[in-house]
């Protein structure tokens, strides 16, 4: 009954591998999959802490958004610490028309950039402590801002593969 249950599953196995050959999506699946763990290897070095120890939100919100970030173990100081420096030196470097980061991490400037860039003085970036990290909170009352903010959100979305909701 064993050797039956091997051989099924050895031939399942086959069989899917096979399918997945013959997607005609295969690779863009593949090169997804490459892409994802580019940008967390490269988030990880621009951030300073690891992405699988911590949780990255993006919200969207009607006056612009925020991103947030938290440690998985509330015991873990040295992470805590990491995000709320990099969050605050985020809120700066934004505020000032840096996105260098975000730049870096994606490997392209991301939607939403140059406008942001060009609209800065309409827009705030406060970094706010959480009790397991802290959130970039990111302002404003001008319309083309805030579309602007919402298309890099969204992209942070869902290159970052977080599950938030984006406005679509």
């Amino acid at each position: 009954m064993k050797i039956l249950v091997t051989v099924f599953l050895f031939c399942g196995l086959q069989l899917a591998a096979q399918d997945m050959q013959s997607c005609p999506m295969h690779k863009e699946h593949m090169n997804g999959s490459q892409r994802q763990a580019d940008v967390e290897k490269r988030g990880d070095e621009a951030m300073g802490f690891p992405h699988d120890r911590t949780t990255h939100h993006f919200r969207l919100l009607p006056d612009g958004g925020a991103i947030e970030v938290t440690v998985n173990d509330s015991k873990d100081g040295e992470d805590l610490q990491a995000i709320r420096s990099h969050l605050s030196h985020i809120a700066t470097m934004f505020s000032n028309g840096d996105f260098s980061i975000p730049m870096f991490v994606h490997s392209q400037v991301p939607p939403g950039v140059t406008e942001m860039k060009d609209k800065r003085a309409e827009i705030s970036y406060t970094f706010e402590e959480l009790p397991t990290g802290g959130r970039v909170r990111i302002k404003t009352k001008n319309h083309d801002a805030l579309n602007a903010v919402h298309d890099f959100l969204n992209f942070q979305i869902e290159d970052h593969q977080t599950g938030d909701k984006t406005g679509d």
